[in-house]
């Protein structure tokens, strides 16, 4: 597998010629699911490899975030000082002396609660090593994982979980077991996920380097430095390639037991007998498996499941894994999905709405970004205040969400309105229509060309199902497994 080295190329002929080698990659992996890479370390530093890498760092929201190095990838500049960065980064890997460094740990809020999460920060240098891994691994890996995960996975979203959701919720998966791993990227054994990377990597060089990013250690905000003997931080480019590689036990086990049947007419008959059929639909570390059966079917997923996961070193949370009816509804991926009475009928549909933890999340961006200090003038705070609205309307426009978004929008008005009140403490409201609102569509604020994002003019559309027709970016065609 070796590949000629030439001097440092442009990105668009990098990116393209990275893209044939993970089609390879991908195409070998798929035709032998058995085979074993043994010789792929050095593609890791190959010129073309780290380029897209580095690319993909720059480029990246977190570029402006140091490690404990104190370098950050923003901080490179362009030219002459990116080649210099990258070769030293190649001629480390290329003689085996690279050694990454501890992350730099950060405690970042909980979305919706008072706990906060630990973020693992790592260097420049470690993070386009990172990058040029993935770029290798995650074709060969893509070959195996199931279509059952969505999360951090290329070309596959969180509203494709919530599709299958919905789908499966329609066809008779009226019990729900909602589960929660506690501290999944905290408490990961490092040997389990070690086992499941050498089942398609034998290159000792990769798996040195995998072990190396794991054991790296933690450095706190007081300057002290911890071992990581279990876990995979989070913020590292690679944790999440990982995770999913551990994880994908629980989607072999769920998927093996659906394929134990063969097919939909033997499944219907187990169901008659009074077994169950169980679909599993996991986004990352967050999973819901879907049951065809009883209370007392989806109840024994406890033991199951947990009987799963033991090996990676993992428990479910006794405190958020419950099991529920889809009558009663509960929330995914910031939706919440429950099976109603369809107004005027008898028949009940699925519905998809926000949920009101998502909407308070993004209710208290509005009321901090309101703040009287936060800006200097109306303009600034509209262009930020639009990418929020804009961004969190994409993500649930393909739900229920057409009164969310009305009351979103009234809220939004008000606390703008009341922003311009207090930067203009003299100013009536006669006065504030005529400077900011007067001659605006539904009087919206406005300045220098900037208007307030309207979020009830989002066209609500229902999103398109894929089942298991999503194919990887390496291949055209993907199997298909549609639910019975």
């Amino acid at each position: 597998m070796n590949i000629g080295e030439s001097l440092w190329p442009d990105p668009v002929g990098a990116a393209r010629r990275v893209r044939q080698m993970q089609c390879k990659l991908h195409q070998w992996a798929v035709g032998d699911p058995g085979r074993r890479f043994d010789d792929v370390f050095n593609l890791v530093y190959h010129r073309d490899f780290l380029t897209v890498a580095w690319e993909r760092v720059a480029g990246n929201k977190g570029a402006r975030t140091a490690g404990v190095d104190r370098v950050s990838p923003a901080s490179i500049a362009e030219g002459a000082e990116v080649v210099e960065f990258l070769e030293q980064v190649r001629e480390q890997l290329k003689s085996r002396t690279f050694a990454p460094l501890p992350v730099r740990e950060r405690l970042i809020p909980k979305p919706g609660s008072s706990k906060l999460r630990r973020l693992g920060i790592p260097t420049a240098m470690d993070r386009v090593v990172q990058a040029s891994l993935v770029l290798v691994l995650e074709p060969v890996f893509e070959a195996d994982f199931k279509p059952v995960s969505y999360g951090f996975r290329p070309r596959r979203r969180a509203q494709d979980a919530i599709a299958e959701i919905h789908a499966l919720g329609s066809r008779n998966y009226h019990w729900v077991f909602e589960a929660d791993i506690a501290a999944c990227f905290d408490e990961l054994k490092h040997s389990a996920v070690m086992g499941r990377v050498r089942l398609r990597v034998a290159d000792k060089r990769v798996l040195a380097l995998i072990k190396a990013f794991l054991t790296a250690g933690v450095m706190s905000a007081d300057g002290k430095v911890r071992n990581s003997n279990t876990g995979t931080p989070q913020g590292g480019i690679v944790s999440p390639l990982l995770a999913n590689i551990a994880l994908s036990v629980l989607d072999e086990h769920f998927c093996a037991k659906w394929d134990a049947h063969q097919t939909s007419w033997r499944r219907e008959a187990h169901r008659k007998r009074g077994g169950a059929t169980y679909r599993i639909v996991r986004y990352a570390d967050d999973f819901v498996i879907m049951v065809a059966g009883t209370k007392t079917h989806a109840d024994g997923l406890w033991d199951e499941v947990a009987e799963v996961i033991a090996p990676l070193g993992l428990r479910l949370s006794v405190e958020k894994t419950r099991v529920c009816h889809l009558d009663e509804g509960f929330d995914f991926l910031g939706f919440h999905i429950q099976r109603r009475h369809k107004k005027g009928t008898n028949k009940k549909s699925v519905y998809t709405y926000p949920s009101k933890k998502a909407l308070l999340s993004v209710m208290a961006k509005v009321r901090a970004l309101t703040k009287k200090a936060q800006h200097h003038d109306l303009a600034d705070l509209l262009g930020r205040l639009n990418s929020l609205l804009r961004g969190w309307c994409a993500y649930f426009r393909h739900g229920v969400s057409k009164a969310t978004f009305g009351y979103l929008d009234a809220f939004a008005w008000h606390r703008v309105t009341q922003w311009l009140l207090k930067r203009h403490p003299r100013i009536t409201w006669r006065d504030l229509y005529r400077r900011f609102l007067t001659g605006r569509p539904g009087n919206r604020p406005a300045a220098e060309g900037i208007i307030m994002f309207d979020t009830t003019t989002v066209p609500i559309t229902r999103y398109r199902w894929r089942a298991s027709n999503i194919p990887t970016p390496w291949a055209s065609t993907a199997g298909t497994l549609v639910p019975a």
